[in-house]
């Protein structure tokens, strides 16, 4: 490499600059493109109570309907109002999890 002028030096130093600042933008892109699976798996990591809350409203939901239909009264009400506690947990784990995420995140002012 020849040294014989000084705003060569200096446009190549830019030119590497901008190679690596288009790198990094690659790399966002593609983290952005990230598949549905791993977004999904990333939530459940972030906050796994949502999905135990809407797995237990499914069961729940899915045995009341069951015992509705077998015409097993009570314990088709029982799991009516299993679903209603089911849904209340969920709804609760969703808003905790939002107020962990917005107190563990940085806020950019």
């Amino acid at each position: 490499m020849s040294k014989e002028n000084p705003n060569s030096s200096l446009s190549e130093k830019e030119r590497l600059e901008w190679i690596e600042t288009f790198q990094q933008i690659s790399d966002l892109q593609l983290q952005e493109k990230k598949g549905i699976r791993e977004r999904m798996l990333k939530k459940i990591k972030d906050n796994p109570f949502v999905p135990i809350g809407m797995l237990a409203t499914t069961a729940a939901l899915a045995a009341g309907v069951y015992s509705m239909r077998s015409g097993n009264k009570k314990r088709s009400q029982l799991m009516m109002r299993t679903r209603v506690l089911a849904q209340g947990f969920t709804v609760g784990a969703l808003l905790i999890g939002i107020v962990i995420a917005s107190k563990t995140k940085p806020t950019e002012s």
